[in-house]
This record gives C-alpha cells, structure tokens and sequence, in this order.
C-alpha cells in the first residue's frame, strides 16, 4: 500500500525514464474552450461574410443598372435613327421631283415619263423597307384584315368579293399599315 501523503518522486528526479509508449499517449491537457471567446470569433467571421455578400450584392446591383442604362440607350438610339435608312432610300426620289419641277419646258409626255419613273423610285424603297401595296384584283375575296369595304354595290360577281379598289392600301413587315379602299358585291 502506498502512502497518501508520500508522492512518487519524479522520473527524472530518480533518473529513471519512462518506456516511449507513455510518451505516445500523454496528451496535456488543452484550457477549457472560452465559450465567449468562441462566440466573438464567430461573430467576426459572420461579420467578414456578410461585409463579402454585401459587397457582392452592391456589385452585382450596379452591373445590372449599367446592363438596364445601357439597353435604355440603345433603344433610344434605335428610335432615334430608325427612319435614317428609310429616309436615305426615300432621297433619291426627293432628288427627281426636284429636278422635274426644275424644267420649265417640258411637255406633258416627258412630264409623265417622269413622274413614273419617281413612283417606281418610290415604290422601289418602299420595298426594300418591306413596305408592300395592297391592291386586290376584282374579283378577289374580301379580307377585313388588309382591305377596308367603302361601299357595297351590285354586281355579276360572287357576293362578298372586290368590285373595285378605291385607294391601295399597305403591309409593313405582315402588319397592316393601311387597308385597302374598295368597293365590294352585295350578298345576293
């Protein structure tokens, strides 16, 4: 039995060492964990996260209002120029009205030579910027969509059909820009 009171001396005091397996599983003991300690280092750590999110979240903003600003000034821009091509291709025909007024002596024939070498100028640019004439032939059905009835006379034809075409009308891209004036047959 040993005696309470009498502690072993220590191994180096004595001069004797301990096998190298103590050695192996000795562990000092750590402090116990300060539970404040734990919960500032957290806290610093949400701290540094939530600074990075909101920076993130402040960058991201600002990349999608240059994104949105940018968008608003190409639309503005698209609005703004939209007609230049068209009113560059309409220039030409400006350019033969002018000179055609411009001859003081030109007679009738050479008058309407003119003049319908304009309107197929016109006609041309209309085209090239998908303006296409609506001009039913008589006897054509009647479309509410493209064509715009004026009147409704009688007439040896199917009922419901063109009698006549009044003033031509236009599509823009398959959009009606102006129906066609016409006069339609009675239904019989």
């Amino acid at each position: 039995m040993s005696d309470p009171q009498h502690t072993p001396p220590s191994a180096a005091a004595t001069g004797q060492t301990e096998p190298a397996a103590m050695d192996e599983h000795f562990q000092p003991e750590t402090p116990p964990a300060d539970p404040l300690m734990d919960a500032l280092a957290e806290l610093a750590q949400v701290k540094a996260t939530n600074a990075d999110l909101a920076d993130q979240f402040l960058r991201a903003k600002a990349e999608a209002e240059n994104a949105r600003r940018r968008a608003e000034e190409e639309i503005s821009k698209a609005r703004k120029f939209s007609v230049e091509a068209f009113a560059e291709s309409l220039l030409p025909v400006a350019d033969s009205l002018t000179a055609g007024l411009a001859l003081a002596d030109a007679n009738a024939q050479q008058l309407r030579e003119g003049s319908e070498a304009t309107l197929r100028q016109l006609k041309s640019a209309l085209e090239r910027h998908k303006v296409i004439e609506i001009n039913p032939e008589a006897g054509a059905k009647f479309d509410p969509h493209q064509h715009q009835a004026i009147s409704v006379v009688p007439a040896e034809q199917e009922p419901n059909t063109v009698v006549t075409v009044l003033q031509m009308g236009y599509l823009i891209a398959d959009r009606v820009l102006r129906p066609a004036l016409v006069t339609v047959t009675a239904p019989k």
